[in-house]
């Protein structure tokens, strides 16, 4: 996936021109990105420690889930908005001679920055809670670019699918949803029931998610590595298998996007 210096331009403007008009009067502006996790951080920290108690049984909670939101929320954020993004630019297709696939690239450009603006208060709750660092959180970037290509996988396919079926917008929020509560973002693996914890770690974000965790909350967070052994590989080749499968699937269907948008 290399970009001419052409494309990149243009990448670069779409995502400051999407920037300028998601946030535009907005009092807070781009502090949006920053304030949109903290504030359901706020709400289920309250809920799960003081109401259900979940929280006592884990170490370095409040980092804990907020690192767990943010993660999600990079997933969600660049795989929902992503859906209708060709539709939605179709004027722009039938113009000019526009790389389909930017359209895609932009969208999670855009997500990406707002991960990382979301992990300086990850960062502040670490140092604020004395999370345990793990000596090799280098390797996180990999981490990250396992979660990156994931979603743009994920990203490429939903898009090119909505162009012929509108109704995946609709069954993608009802997934996105299940897989919320689906994935240990609020509680700990041991609390499901045994049978079901291996396979809850196979799900490349919830590897992705409890892999973070132990490198930059507590060691003590679980890993598909510890528990699957070798089998911790198959959550990443299920990442390539899907980055694959939508970058192929996505340039053979964009030859017939301008005459369905």
């Amino acid at each position: 996936m290399i970009l001419s210096k052409k494309d990149r331009v243009i990448l670069r403007e779409m995502v400051v021109t999407d920037f300028k008009l998601r946030y535009q009067d907005s009092v807070l502006g781009y502090l949006w990105s920053l304030a949109r996790p903290i504030l359901m951080f706020g709400v289920l920290y309250v809920v799960f420690v003081y109401v259900f108690g979940v929280g006592d049984t884990i170490e370095n909670y409040p980092t804990y889930l907020l690192l767990g939101i943010v993660t999600w929320t990079f997933f969600t954020e660049m795989t929902q908005r992503s859906v209708s993004v060709i539709v939605e630019r179709g004027d722009l297709i039938r113009k000019i001679a526009l790389p389909r696939h930017l359209l895609v690239l932009a969208v999670s450009v855009a997500a990406t920055i707002n991960f990382f603006l979301s992990l300086v208060a990850v960062f502040i709750a670490a140092v604020l809670s004395g999370a345990d660092v793990s000596r090799y959180a280098g390797l996180g970037i990999f981490l990250f670019a396992e979660l990156y290509f994931l979603s743009l996988g994920v990203s490429l396919i939903l898009s090119a699918v909505y162009v012929k079926l509108r109704d995946v917008s609709y069954l993608w929020d009802i997934t996105v949803q299940a897989g919320f509560y689906a994935t240990p973002i609020l509680y700990p693996i041991s609390k499901v029931p045994l049978f079901f914890q291996d396979y809850i770690l196979l799900n490349p974000v919830a590897q992705i998610m409890q892999d973070l965790r132990y490198l930059f909350v507590t060691q003590g967070a679980d890993t598909v590595w510890k528990t699957n052994g070798i089998y911790g590989l198959f959550p990443v080749a299920l990442v390539v298998l899907i980055f694959v499968t939508g970058w192929i699937y996505f340039g053979r269907a964009q030859k017939m996007f301008a005459e369905r948008v």
